[in-house]
């Protein structure tokens, strides 16, 4: 709908909706930019602390998919005008947690009443204009990394449907509740580990696909994963780079009981929608069994991280020593038909 509108012309926004990424940014000054984005939905687990947790880490995501840092929030409440009000409370104290875990400030936010529970934040960062990863600049040759597993889609359907086993439940849940900004500091060069020191390697690269350098490797281009399944953000990436991108179906991690559910019919209309717009761009080996197919759409809540980078062994070790999940599923190629392989 926003591509039937009027354009703006704004020098100062560096990352608008053009390329489909995780978050706009705008530039303030020289040396600074805010990066905006804004999420929320209906509850997928029946906790509502739990719930508040997994909103304001989805949130979050998309400040650190561009290599911000968030600074504050606002809530976003939608809640039945007749229901027990310290259901809200536990959703509000949940997705404090986490902003408090991000060092992110909740300054206000907005609530109505409505049948449905929805929930989640707008949530501004900063970032230096000239450090900003977006999902455009990945190079062939590049690695394509991942920070977490996929599968959240499925298992909160079967939850949905009371058919999930408790360590599927466990296992997502801890998933969804796991902020990505420890892999976000290690790639910008934030974290402290052994032997670093935040800002040991300065950044120099801004969303044109020139690399920003962090203690010795680079990221080309970066995005989380979400409600498009990881073909859908794949193939942002791909476009907006344009290139073409080569996963390994045997290398990409799933939550545990994530294939059980497939099987089981547990499928979201989303992951369907997912499948239905974005498979015209993939070509499958022919052992690639359809289950695992179909989890490559499943639309995730508060995702990993899909990092392209010329230095995959050396971020990767470094994002494990930090105690991120981090393997290499896939490749970056020159851009050919089709856009997207996915190899066993």
């Amino acid at each position: 709908m926003l591509g039937k509108l009027a354009r703006q012309h704004d020098p100062n926004v560096l990352v608008g909706f053009d390329h489909a990424d995780d978050a706009g940014v705008y530039q303030i000054a020289p040396d600074q930019a805010l990066v905006q984005t804004v999420d929320f939905f209906t509850p997928i687990v029946d906790d509502p602390y739990t719930f508040g947790q997994i909103a304001a880490t989805n949130a979050l995501s998309d400040v650190y998919a561009m290599g911000g840092k968030p600074l504050t929030s606002l809530a976003l409440v939608c809640f039945p005008d007749k229901a027990d009000l310290e259901i809200l409370e536990r959703i509000l104290a949940g997705g404090l947690s986490k902003m408090i875990e991000a060092g992110c400030t909740v300054i206000g936010g907005h609530s109505i009443r409505d049948e449905e529970t929805k929930f989640g934040y707008s949530v501004t960062g900063v970032i230096h204009p000239k450090k900003v990863l977006a999902n455009a600049g990945a190079m062939p040759g590049d690695a394509l990394l991942f920070t977490k597993a996929i599968g959240t889609g499925v298992i909160s359907t079967a939850i949905k449907k009371g058919k999930a086993e408790p360590a599927w439940i466990d296992a997502a849940v801890r998933s969804m509740t796991t902020l990505n900004k420890l892999a976000a500091e290690v790639i910008t060069g934030a974290h402290v580990g052994p032997g670093l020191r935040p800002g040991q390697a300065e950044q120099t690269s801004a969303a044109g696909g020139q690399p920003a350098t962090n203690a010795g490797f680079a990221v080309n281009a970066m995005t989380d994963i979400t409600g498009f399944g990881l073909i859908g953000h794949a193939r942002e990436m791909a476009l907006a780079s344009d290139v073409a991108l080569s996963f390994q179906a045997g290398r990409i991690p799933l939550l545990e009981g994530a294939l059980d559910c497939v099987r089981a019919g547990h499928v979201p209309g989303g992951l369907q929608n997912n499948r239905d717009f974005a498979e015209c761009v993939v070509e499958y080996d022919e052992g690639v069994a359809d289950d695992v197919r179909a989890l490559l759409f499943d639309p995730q809540t508060a995702g990993g991280l899909l990092i392209s980078t010329p230095d995959g062994p050396g971020l990767a070790r470094a994002l494990n020593d930090a105690g991120v999940a981090a393997v290499q599923i896939g490749d970056v190629l020159a851009r050919t038909k089709p856009l997207i392989t996915v190899k066993l």
